[in-house]
């Protein structure tokens, strides 16, 4: 027979350990800080609302979508569900969801929200700050 000494140990252990859900735990944070100009060539894609582009930071891999004229979205592109497995997320045909093709989760491309699981955290996104006269976004953490 099990004390009740032991069956709470056991019962606490079963709580804080096994029991947990590792496939939505949090991503690591990644320190940068990347200079764009909008108005580069290659960036053409960003020049109107509701456009958006992939860019490769080396330390980071980013979705940037312009939701106004002066407000963006930077997203982070590593999926939120199984991190072990170090999917990258993609923008979808319809330019509005981007998925996960690993688990197929899906997430709102304006703001990085879950619109189908099963990953349950949105997106990371990053902070910016953006001058229109230049054309300068500076994307950091």
């Amino acid at each position: 027979m099990f004390s009740v000494r032991a069956c709470l140990l056991l019962l606490l252990l079963l709580a804080t350990g096994s029991c947990r859900d590792q496939r939505n735990e949090i991503l690591p944070e990644v320190s940068f800080n990347i200079f764009l100009n909008v108005n580069e060539p290659s960036l053409f894609d960003l020049s109107v609302p509701t456009g958006w582009v992939y860019y490769n930071g080396n330390t980071v891999d980013l979705i940037i979508y312009r939701n106004s004229a002066e407000e963006f979205t930077c997203l982070d592109a590593r999926s939120t569900f199984n991190i072990e497995d170090g999917c990258l997320v993609r923008v979808m045909d319809d330019n509005v969801v981007i998925e996960d093709p690993c688990s197929g989760s899906q997430w709102l491309i304006m703001d990085g929200s879950v619109l189908n699981g099963p990953a349950s955290r949105p997106l990371l996104s990053y902070e910016y700050t953006f001058n229109p006269v230049t054309g300068g976004l500076n994307i950091f953490n």
